[in-house]
């Protein structure tokens, strides 16, 4: 998949690490160079602008990519830092390699061997003579890579990974591919499972990392960051929310279509609508994105719950539409993420 239209920042200087470790919520300080971290960023209320990768090519050289545009609040923020910053979006193409079959497909171009690649680092290799760096990371559940490299030899890459990849099956992919195996993987998405706190016209539509499951990644014993009183003071209090997984059962939703004399109907692709969750016929929540996952086979949905009703199997109602009415059907909350298989992580 073509994964160029993501921005890309790179970021150097003396204060670039320092610079990295006041925007963001994850501790930079500790990031080795070749390693990737995931981070969500915050406003100074601790509402989530965006989320992407940081790469740290070097001791004072990173990568930040990001879903939409971040330079101006980049630069806006940078003030006192020496570091410079600069827009790599057009200059670094992006292909991204996912499935089990990938490393054995890179393995068969690259120079060096991927086995020891672990996940979340990246290498510097070439792949028949083209010169790219290699993360170990994606957008979907599974064993994945990201190639990077320069956007004149981008065309020839893709097609030296079709050719080596024709007896493993190799598949060019859209988004609707994507989203299904993203849903999978239970990753967020922009403007579907959250909105960016610079664009939300009201305080509702925003929501902290604890809120979309990612306080994981809120590292509040570094120093000072922006937003980091807000969520100190969200994480003694508790959110109100929960971002968490729900698993549509299947027999009570064929039976409301078996009512009306219908067999029952299944997403053909992922879905991106708000559908209303209940708890004994109060509205607890919504779901955000949801799809039918081939791989599990179950009808699989994200979701924001109140947090007294987002433990793992508490009985929800999902608001579906048969023929034109509202009607409700049985879900159970779920771990996440869905698909989460081994090789994902593991080397040879």
């Amino acid at each position: 998949m073509d994964i160029s239209p993501l921005y890309k920042y790179l970021i150097t200087g003396p204060d670039a690490q320092a610079f990295l470790d006041r925007i963001v919520t994850r501790n930079i300080g500790i990031c080795q160079v070749s390693q990737v971290m995931y981070t969500p960023w915050c406003d100074e209320n601790g509402k989530v602008i965006d989320d992407g990768t940081v790469q740290r090519l070097g001791e004072d050289k990173f990568r930040l990519t990001s879903a939409e545009p971040n330079l101006t609040w980049l630069i806006d923020n940078s003030s006192g830092y020496e570091v410079d910053i600069i827009d790599d979006s057009k200059s670094t193409a992006g292909l991204a390699l996912q499935g089990l079959n990938s490393r054995s497909i890179l393995n068969s171009l690259s120079a060096k061997s991927l086995d020891k690649l672990i996940y979340f680092w990246l290498m510097e290799t070439e792949l028949n003579g083209i010169p790219v760096t290699i993360s170990r990371t994606g957008y979907t559940g599974d064993l994945g890579y990201e190639i990077w490299c320069n956007p004149v030899q981008a065309l020839d890459l893709w097609d030296e990974m079709i050719n080596a990849g024709k007896s493993y099956g190799i598949t060019p992919v859209g988004l609707h591919a994507l989203d299904i195996a993203r849903i999978e993987a239970s990753l967020i998405l922009m403007d579907v499972d959250y909105i960016s706190a610079r664009h939300a016209l009201i305080e509702n539509r925003k929501s902290s990392p604890f809120e979309l499951g990612l306080g994981w990644a809120v590292k509040l014993k570094k120093k000072d960051f922006i937003g980091k009183q807000a969520l100190s003071m969200e994480k003694a209090a508790n959110s109100k929310w929960e971002f968490r997984g729900i698993e549509i059962q299947w027999e009570p939703l064929e039976k409301q279509f078996r009512s009306v004399g219908l067999a029952p109907e299944l997403p053909a692709s992922a879905w991106r609508d708000s559908a209303p969750l209940y708890h004994n016929q109060k509205q607890v929540g919504y779901a955000t994105s949801g799809c039918w996952s081939p791989i599990l086979k179950r009808y699989i949905a994200l979701a924001h719950i109140q947090s007294e009703y987002a433990r793992k199997g508490t009985q929800l109602e999902f608001e579906i539409k048969i023929e034109h009415y509202r009607k409700t059907t049985a879900a159970i909350v779920v771990d996440t993420p869905f698909f989460n298989p081994e090789r994902k992580r593991s080397c040879p």
